[in-house]
C-alpha cells in the first residue's frame, strides 16, 4: 500500500466503550474509507448496546490541548464533531476551530443517543446553535435534533425543508436532515443556498442501528478529506451506511453496531 498523499481526518467526539458509536465508530469508518484518523476525546461514556450508564466530560482545557497538539502536527484535510456534552466544551471547540481555521467541517449535533439518553446539556443547545453551527460546512441532524435546533415540529418532508431553511439561516454552509425516523421509507434531504437534493431508500428493518449518525458524518468527513465534492461525499456516505445496516454483525442485546467494514463503493 502506498501512503503518498494519505488524507488525514479528525474526529472531535465522545468515547463509546462498546465500539458502536463516537470516536470508535469514526475511526473504523475513516479506516474503511482509506483515510488516516486522528482524534480529540470530549467525553468518556459508560454505555453498551442497551443504553448509556454515565457520561464524564473531559475538561475544556484538555480538549483545547488535544486539538492544538493534533492540528499543529497532523493537520486534517477535513474534520467532524460529534458529542460535545456541555456548554463549556462547545465553547472550547468553537474557539479552537476558529483559531486554527479548520475546514471543511462536518457538524453532527449529537444530542440524544439511539437509546433515548440525552448526550448534550440543555443549556448547551443555544451555544451550539450560535457559536459552532455557523462554522460548519454541513450540519447533519436527525429529525429530533433538527426540531431541537429550530423549535419546529419535524415529522414530514415539508417540515424537513422548513427546518433546513432555518438552520441555513443560522449560518451553516449546508444541512443534511436525516429522515430515518419518518413513517415509511427513510428520506434524507440535503439543502444549501444552491438548492436541495433528496435521497429515498428502502427501509431496512433492524434493531442494529447504534452509531448510524456518527458513521454517516464520519463517512462524509472522509469523503471531503479525499477531495470529493459535498454532494458526492453525502451520496457515498448514505450508500455506505445503508450497506452497513443491512450487513450488521448482530452483536449485543440491544441496539447493536452496524458493519463498519461494509464496501465503500
Amino acid at each position: 500500500m502506498s501512503f503518498d498523499n494519505l488524507p488525514i481526518a479528525l474526529t472531535i467526539a465522545g468515547s463509546d466503550p462498546g465500539g458502536c458509536a463516537g470516536i470508535q465508530a469514526d475511526l473504523k469508518t475513516f479506516h474503511t474509507f482509506r483515510v488516516y484518523g486522528t482524534t480529540v476525546i470530549t467525553a468518556v461514556t459508560a454505555q453498551n448496546t442497551r443504553g448509556v450508564k454515565a457520561v464524564h466530560p473531559i475538561p475544556a482545557q484538555t480538549v483545547r490541548d488535544q486539538i492544538d497538539a493534533v492540528v499543529t502536527d497532523l493537520r486534517p484535510a477535513a474534520l467532524k464533531t460529534g458529542m460535545l456534552a456541555s456548554a463549556d466544551l462547545v465553547s472550547a471547540v468553537a474557539e479552537s476551530l476558529g483559531q486554527h481555521s479548520l475546514k471543511p467541517y462536518v457538524m453532527d449535533p449529537v444530542m440524544v443517543a439511539t437509546s433515548g439518553d440525552r448526550l448534550l446539556e440543555k443549556e448547551a443547545v443555544n451555544m451550539l446553535k450560535n457559536n459552532l453551527l455557523p462554522l460548519a460546512d454541513i450540519v447533519t441532524p436527525n429529525l429530533h435534533e433538527a426540531a431541537l435546533l429550530t423549535n419546529l415540529a419535524v415529522v414530514s418532508v415539508d417540515d424537513m425543508r422548513a427546518a433546513a431553511e432555518r438552520i441555513l439561516s443560522y449560518g451553516a454552509g449546508a444541512v443534511l436532515i436525516k429522515g430515518g425516523h419518518l413513517r415509511g421509507d427513510p428520506v434524507d434531504l440535503l439543502a444549501s443556498p444552491g438548492g436541495e437534493r433528496i435521497w429515498r431508500r428502502p427501509r431496512i428493518e433492524s434493531r442494529h442501528i447504534h452509531g448510524t449518525g456518527c458513521t454517516l458524518a464520519a463517512a462524509i468527513t472522509a469523503g471531503l478529506a479525499r477531495g470529493d465534492g459535498l454532494e458526492m461525499a453525502v451520496d457515498r456516505a448514505g450508500l455506505f451506511v445503508a450497506r452497513a445496516i443491512a450487513e450488521a454483525p448482530g452483536l449485543g442485546r440491544g441496539h447493536g453496531p452496524i458493519n463498519h467494514f461494509a464496501d465503500v463503493d
